[in-house]
């Protein structure tokens, strides 16, 4: 359970996990969880991914919002649209980690690839030994002086010089992950393995907190998914 629960009484302790496993205790609520280890989806999304209609989709996404084990925010890019998301550590020793799969490089992608992107491949460089890469739908003129100086703070690399566009950069086989609601609902369908992730933009606030806030939530989400994803080499048919 998230870290809350370790100031709670014995009997207030197990009632948070009562509760919770309740919530759990249905084939659908169960999956929407599993879907939500590792990324944010719309309820769109989860409808199609566990085939069922929307009317009775709401209402296991209400359980489980009322057991305080997932919430809900609009979009960045669309306020019509939301994403859903898993409260952070609240399934901690409920549920299994996210499936382990190979790849021979993960690509972040947001729309300028100045900022998240920029940070998320240097955090995943950090943290695991399957190569990264990043790129943008419409790459901005150069990468944020704050996300630069953010990098530093935390002793990070940043290799690339430049922004990226998406096309010269992704390749068959990569894993992408998309740190920007706008860039997720302008992709679409990918034959790549695709994972989204709903983080905020700091270049809307444009000051080192929301940097850095920014970084700690994506270093937050690395560290949980590194080790479920091991490499692979690259075929030889690919660029």
């Amino acid at each position: 359970m998230n870290t809350e629960s370790l100031s709670l009484s014995p009997v207030e302790s197990r009632a948070e996990r009562a509760s919770a496993l309740a919530a759990l205790g249905d084939p659908t609520r169960l999956g929407i969880m599993e879907l939500l280890a590792s990324q944010d989806l719309s309820p769109d999304a989860l409808a199609g991914a566990l085939d069922v209609p929307g009317n009775l989709l709401a209402h296991h996404l209400k359980v489980l919002q009322t057991a305080g084990l997932i919430e809900r925010m609009p979009s960045k890019n669309d306020r019509r649209r939301t994403y859903v998301r898993a409260v952070d550590g609240a399934l901690d020793g409920l549920l299994p980690g996210p499936s382990v799969t190979t790849a021979p490089r993960v690509v972040f992608v947001c729309t300028h690839n100045s900022a998240r992107s920029i940070l998320a491949e240097a955090l995943w460089r950090a943290s695991s030994d399957v190569p990264s890469s990043s790129a943008g739908t419409h790459p901005a003129e150069r990468i944020h002086p704050r996300a630069l100086a953010t990098a530093r703070r935390l002793h990070l690399t940043v290799e690339q010089g430049a922004p990226q566009l998406i096309d010269d950069v992704l390749r068959p086989d990569d894993v992408v992950i998309s740190v920007c609601d706008s860039v997720n609902e302008e992709l679409g369908a990918l034959d790549n393995q695709h994972l989204h992730w709903s983080i905020p933009d700091p270049a809307a606030l444009d000051t080192d907190s929301a940097f850095a806030a920014t970084a700690a939530e994506l270093s937050n989400r690395i560290d949980r998914l590194s080790p479920c994803i091991r490499t692979r080499p690259r075929t030889r048919t690919h660029r």
